[in-house]
């Protein structure tokens, strides 16, 4: 007997022994108190099995023919048997006629062991990645939203870089949240104090790469922080599973428990005074835990001429220069000051820079050539400021922004 005959047989054993009504019964039961009759008469006849259902152990009046069934699990076997079952029951209809629900397709290959369902299959197992050869071949990125200051300040995150060869801390810093622009700063510092690394190894972010179609940008299909490392000739690599970064997802770990308690002995609460104690912690975290790489190359490269991380690291999108010189960029209208020279340029295409401080800037004749470190590729034309400009706002929004000295703001109704 099930859980709900249970309860129904010791609910009409009551009413027998007189212990209950059959009104109340009815009630407790959510039947009828014909029903409740009913159950009474036939409790006495024939004892408790009155209660199961005589349905339980009979086939189902909308049971398929065995014949069905035989056929597909014969198809399924002879040609489609790496097939899962959504594919199968495609292909079972577009091809064969055979009208069966998915999941009831999916019950007969696993009962037949054609199919195994997730919930019954092994684990899956990682096995470690060898590292990297030489210092900056590989640099695993992540942001770790964390308690840092186990409620003595806001939540933050805590941006980490970490080299794949020696497993070095390269570079902390502690953000609201993950950004683009957190991010340009972070690996503006990291270019800065290092080099530039062969390539950066991070998750699946939209900071890091496009998950959908019909973005917006200076390249369609890359990110912001994907554009500006491949001016910098830097590749972006992006892991398929967590197990796959598993380097830097353990250094979360091990802050999570070490640098928070350094934090707690030092009294700091806030992401600006960590900022300004992460460089102490970090060498002698280096000094304790790095371990020499099989190669004494050192990958990172230095910056060439011509290559302003300032510039590089904004946020960049093409706008098109009407005929009268306006530039549309976030719901306000960049009116560029007619000159011999700007005159020129309407109808052509305009870089929009911002900055993350909110200052704006507009330069033309900006390529999207990569260049190569070794001198043979080609050189990025330096692109031109486009001076004496204004900017209009739009009256329906109400947006404020800053800009440079360039621009002379000038109110106006949209």
């Amino acid at each position: 007997m099930s859980a709900l005959e249970m309860d129904r047989m010791q609910v009409v054993q009551r009413v027998l022994e007189k212990r209950l009504t059959q009104a109340e019964a009815a009630m407790v039961l959510s039947l009828s108190q014909r029903q409740v009759r009913r159950l009474c008469q036939s409790m006495r006849r024939q004892g408790p099995r009155a209660l199961v259902s005589r349905k339980r152990g009979r086939p189902s009046n909308r049971q398929l023919p065995e014949v069905v069934q035989e056929y597909a699990v014969g198809l399924i076997s002879e040609r489609y048997r790496d097939f899962g079952p959504t594919l199968a029951h495609e292909k079972l209809t577009e091809l064969h006629g055979v009208r069966v629900s998915r999941e009831t397709l999916r019950k007969w290959m696993i009962g037949a062991e054609i199919w195994t369902p997730r919930a019954q299959r092994g684990p899956r197992i990682h096995q470690p990645r060898r590292r990297r050869d030489c210092l900056g071949e590989l640099v695993q990125i992540d942001g770790s939203d964390h308690e840092w200051f186990e409620g003595r300040g806001q939540r933050c995150t805590l941006l980490v870089f970490i080299d794949d060869a020696t497993g070095r801390l390269m570079e902390l810093r502690f953000v609201e949240v993950e950004s683009a622009f957190d991010y340009f700063d972070a690996t503006a510092s990291y270019v800065r104090k290092h080099g530039k690394p062969a390539a950066f190894y991070s998750d699946k972010h939209s900071i890091f790469r496009v998950n959908q179609e019909g973005s917006t940008g200076a390249a369609k299909g890359v990110t912001q922080y994907g554009r500006a490392l491949g001016e910098l000739n830097i590749d972006i690599i992006c892991a398929n599973t967590a197990q796959a970064k598993g380097r830097v997802e353990r250094m979360n770990k091990t802050l999570q428990d070490r640098l928070i308690k350094e934090l707690r002995l030092h009294g700091i609460s806030n992401a600006e005074d960590a900022n300004a104690f992460v460089p102490a912690f970090m060498d002698a975290y280096n000094n304790r835990f790095e371990r020499a790489p099989r190669s004494l190359h050192n990958a990172h490269r230095p910056l060439l001429e011509g290559e302003d991380l300032n510039l590089i690291f904004t946020w960049q999108e093409d706008r098109k220069l009407s005929q009268s010189l306006v530039v549309q960029f976030q719901r306000n209208s960049y009116l560029v000051e007619p000159t011999t020279e700007t005159s020129k340029l309407a109808g052509k295409t305009v870089r929009v820079h911002l900055w993350k401080d909110g200052q704006v800037q507009l330069r033309h004749n900006v390529t999207h050539q990569r260049r190569r470190d070794d001198g043979g590729g080609p050189v990025r034309q330096a692109p031109a400021r486009l001076g004496g400009c204004t900017w209009q706002q739009d009256g329906r929004f109400g947006t404020k922004m800053r800009h440079r000295s360039i621009w002379r703001p000038r109110s106006c109704r949209g």
